[in-house]
């Protein structure tokens, strides 16, 4: 019963997780906020973490048995996939992506001022987005697995790794109608969480 509660409570969280930034959401706050929208993403980072801490905390008190260990030289191979993904992470968000943009910082220091945003220009391609279009979040699927032990993280990654593979879909269909046709092209070029296979387009 336990394991079926936490699950719930995960699908539950991905879900508020993915309503407060969709289209459709953002919206509705936009015209509501009006000027104010820029601190949005701020709020939103700061709650989701905020509820994220406290899930994990209340899973750890859960399934405290070690099922799965790792021996040489699957230990090796766990620490290289463990690592690799946290370099795979950082190294993206910091040298590929915009972090400020995505803490909501820089729309807060943009606050009152008018952005216009090339399409064509604002779609990097260079780094590890000429590989794969969302590192970060194959990165954090890399991450979950190597972090398995317990019944309960297998059950959590499950959920997660099906939420994130949603979400990236997701934010690619939002990414298409902010960007139009330059993300559609880049989509065709670049695929979409593993790399060096043929892209295929959303």
């Amino acid at each position: 019963m336990n394991y079926l509660f936490i699950c719930v409570v995960l699908v539950w969280y991905c879900f508020l997780h993915s309503f407060l930034i969709s289209i459709w959401f953002t919206k509705v706050i936009n015209r509501l906020s009006k000027k104010y929208y820029a601190f949005y993403r701020l709020f939103y980072v700061l709650f989701s973490l905020l509820l994220l801490v406290l899930l994990i905390d209340y899973t750890s008190q859960f399934d405290n048995k070690i099922i799965i260990s790792y021996s040489f030289p699957w230990s090796i191979l766990r620490y290289a996939l463990m690592y690799g993904s946290l370099l795979l992470f950082f190294w993206a968000f910091f040298f590929n992506y915009d972090s400020l943009s995505f803490f909501g910082i820089r729309q807060i220091l943009n606050y009152r001022k008018v952005v216009t945003i090339n399409p064509a220009e604002a779609i990097k391609k260079n780094g590890l987005l000429g590989v794969i279009r969302h590192p970060m979040y194959l990165a954090l699927i890399i991450y979950l697995w190597s972090q398995t032990f317990k019944l309960i993280d297998i059950l959590i990654n499950i959920v997660l790794t099906i939420y994130v593979i949603i979400g990236t879909k997701l934010e690619e269909k939002k990414l298409v109608l902010e960007f139009g046709d330059a993300y559609v092209k880049y989509q065709h070029e670049v695929p979409m969480l593993i790399p060096f296979i043929k892209p295929k387009a959303v």
